[in-house]
């Protein structure tokens, strides 16, 4: 409600299947309820975005019926969603100029594209939306999303600036923040980037083949579409270590995109640099982005890990032992298990008894070399609620 652009989003599934099985009603108790809940939202503000759930199997004439009334009630934008994923590229376009076509008021909106990635094509439909005339486009950072995700902001907005010849659209992102968005997004949700996803993976823009490193050398058009420069991928470089003091951290932070950081976590940071200094012969960029993350986060911990000790073996038990801070008392103990992981579970279940299970255990290096930093993330639920983390 506090928001610049106050809008309120209302919708309702429209396929036959979703109407018979889903919600129990028929056409025209669903028109009913579209009249009055987008009349409702209107009582609250003026932007108000209707959606068609499981559009693209809806019956192309109820759909023009729904949306023709939307917007007579006063939709300002027109949401299609392609909610399981279902749809095909030429499809969508159909559905798209179809609404363009038949809906006498659809002047009056802004038609938006909703796309999921079951079938791997939710950004191949939302480019196909756009030529088609939508003017919105619904994504996410990474394609984030449910089941399969969504369409991948990133992949949208560069392809839109790489093939303006064919799509002449354009958004206000600033491209060059793509990349350091898409490692918060990760970093925030504990989900990591695979390598070779498109814009943003590790591998985006490695060339390892021979004739294609010859290629890159001689031009580097003959390979590469798009610089790494433009969604902020910067070359690793190795001019940092443990003779560097906070002036030139400051610099290099500045360099990275960090310079609104508050003096405390400036502070913060430059202690764990020249910590991870004295351990790691190179200090690379991305290790000073994993160390200022870190620093960003504000612990309130009412469980804090004071030490922990893993032994591990190939002819005995994997043990753990572990000293933890629980609300504010040293507690000490140790457990054997299966493996190392399980070892410090059942360890921590003995300090602190708990119904907790375990969903997702994941380690990724930040850089290349033993010495590397890694992150560490984690999925665990209890009593039917889930929580990530990340360190």
């Amino acid at each position: 409600k506090q928001a610049s652009r106050f809008r309120i989003h209302t919708f309702i599934s429209t396929s036959p299947l979703h109407m018979k099985h889903k919600l129990n009603k028929n056409p025209d108790e669903v028109l009913e309820s579209i009249k009055e809940h987008v009349v409702y939202a209107r009582k609250f503000t003026d932007d108000v975005e209707w959606s068609c759930e499981d559009g693209t199997r809806t019956d192309m004439d109820f759909m023009c019926k729904t949306v023709e009334l939307a917007i007579n009630c006063g939709a300002k934008t027109i949401n299609i969603p392609d909610t399981v994923g279902y749809s095909y590229p030429s499809e969508f376009t159909k559905i798209i100029s179809t609404l363009l076509n038949k809906v006498p008021n659809i002047d009056k909106a802004i038609i938006s594209t909703h796309c999921h990635n079951d079938l791997g094509l939710a950004v191949a439909n939302s480019l196909a939306g756009v030529v088609a005339g939508a003017r919105q486009v619904e994504c996410t950072i990474n394609g984030i999303g449910e089941r399969a995700g969504n369409a991948a902001l990133e992949e949208i907005v560069m392809a839109l600036k790489t093939r303006n010849d064919l799509m002449p659209y354009h958004t206000n992102i600033n491209t060059k923040l793509i990349s350091k968005a898409s490692k918060m997004v990760s970093n925030v949700t504990g989900f990591p980037v695979q390598f070779n996803k498109a814009i943003v993976g590790k591998n985006a823009f490695a060339h390892e083949a021979g004739i294609h490193q010859d290629g890159m050398l001689k031009h580097k058009n003959t390979y590469e579409i798009m610089t790494p420069e433009s969604v902020g991928v910067k070359q690793t470089s190795l001019v940092m270590g443990k003779h560097s003091g906070s002036h030139a951290f400051k610099e290099k932070l500045a360099d990275l995109g960090y310079t609104d950081l508050q003096d405390d976590v400036i502070e913060k940071s430059f202690a764990k640099f020249k910590a991870l200094a004295d351990k790691k012969k190179h200090v690379y960029d991305e290790d000073i982005s994993a160390l200022v993350d870190d620093s960003l986060i504000k612990e309130d911990n009412v469980i804090n890990l004071k030490s922990l000790k893993v032994f591990a073996g190939t002819e005995e038990p994997q043990r753990a032992e572990m000293e933890l801070e629980v609300f504010g008392e040293i507690k000490k103990d140790k457990a054997t298990g299966d493996g190392p992981v399980d070892a410090i579970m059942k360890c921590i279940n003995k300090i602190y008894p708990h119904e907790v299970k375990l969903q997702l255990y994941q380690v990724h290096a930040v850089t290349e070399g033993t010495d590397a930093q890694a992150t560490v993330s984690v999925k665990i639920e209890e009593k039917g609620k889930t929580t990530v983390g990340q360190a």
